[in-house]
């Protein structure tokens, strides 16, 4: 191949790839698991203690004896989905984006989440079946606008 062919792969290639973003390449579109077990995932929520910090709309979820009450509520009434991906992405990366509606100091440290980063000791089968026992519990509801009346 001479230096000519070479160098106009070469800048097809750097046209090609500038036309993908970062944000595209971590997209969760497309993204799924196999589906999992919700009976199992309730297990294994209590089994890592996700009951220490959490309750779920909805469900009798016991504290732990020796810790604060939980703090933060999963599940009950959202005005959008709570997809696949955003509930995996929150087990599997808390800081991503911190719960709302609760104050700073019960949610984050410093602006990093508090919640334990079960990531080196969760297997995927435990993270599907907790995902598959959540997703259920959120009821999306139009959220409540106020619309202004003009005078006819």
């Amino acid at each position: 191949m001479n230096t000519r062919s070479v160098l106009a792969l070469l800048l097809v290639s750097l046209v090609a790839l500038s036309g993908c973003d970062r944000q595209a390449m971590m997209s969760e579109k497309g993204f799924r698991l196999p589906d999992g077990d919700p009976d199992a995932g309730r297990e294994a929520f209590f089994y890592m203690q996700c009951n220490q910090c959490h309750t779920i709309s909805g469900e009798q979820v016991a504290g732990i004896p020796g810790y604060p009450p939980p703090y933060v509520e999963l599940g009950g009434s959202v005005t959008q989905v709570r997809t696949y991906g955003q509930l995996i992405t929150s087990i599997i990366n808390p800081s991503h984006k911190l719960a709302t509606g609760y104050a700073t100091e019960v949610v984050s440290e410093d602006g990093v989440s508090k919640m334990y980063i079960y990531n080196e000791y969760m297997t995927v089968q435990e993270l599907i079946d907790i995902v598959m026992f959540l997703q259920p519990h959120y009821k999306v509801v139009p959220p409540d606008y106020q619309y202004r009346m003009y005078p006819g």
